[in-house]
């Protein structure tokens, strides 16, 4: 049961993680990686997906140090959790919202409409400020999140209303 308890308590920390790391790393300093992410795709890959691989390390250093190593069930539960929350991610953001393969997926409850139209007016921005929504399996009010970029006047807007992609 602690191992479990472990697993899904990181999947609920990854998400914190990875609100912090959108939001201060991703529109900061790695915004080199990231700009891509914000423009048209123009190939299989972006920059951007490099973060996946630089992420992916702690999740495979624990899960190997959990089996291999003797680090012990905590280890690996902590690595299948990162990994999990990788794999929730990928599903959400790369496969449902930004169709990085082909699918018929419609998001019908209103949990998935919320996530999508945020992420979507996250996109609305082009630049590495101004951005609303860095969060991927929560986000506030979507009326919250259209006053935040009323209210910040952000210039470079894509379509506020459809969102972009």
């Amino acid at each position: 049961m602690t191992n479990f308890l472990l697993f899904v308590g990181t999947i609920a920390a990854m998400e914190i993680f990875a609100y912090a790391m959108h939001r201060w790393v991703m529109h900061g300093i790695g915004w080199f990686l990231h700009a891509s992410h914000h423009r048209p795709r123009t190939g299989i890959f972006e920059w951007n997906d490099l973060y996946a691989v630089v992420f992916a390390i702690p999740s495979i250093t624990l899960i190997y140090g959990g089996v291999q190593a003797g680090w012990g069930d905590g280890a690996t539960a902590v690595g299948a959790g990162i990994a999990g929350y990788g794999l929730i991610y990928f599903g959400f953001h790369d496969f449902i919202v930004h169709q990085r393969l082909p699918h018929r997926i419609v998001p019908r409850s209103a949990y998935f409409k919320r996530i999508v139209q945020a992420h979507r007016l996250h996109h609305a921005v082009e630049s590495r400020k101004g951005a609303v929504s860095f969060g991927f399996l929560y986000a506030p009010p979507i009326d919250r999140l259209k006053a935040q970029l009323q209210e910040m006047g952000t210039a470079q807007l894509r379509n506020p209303s459809a969102g972009g992609d």
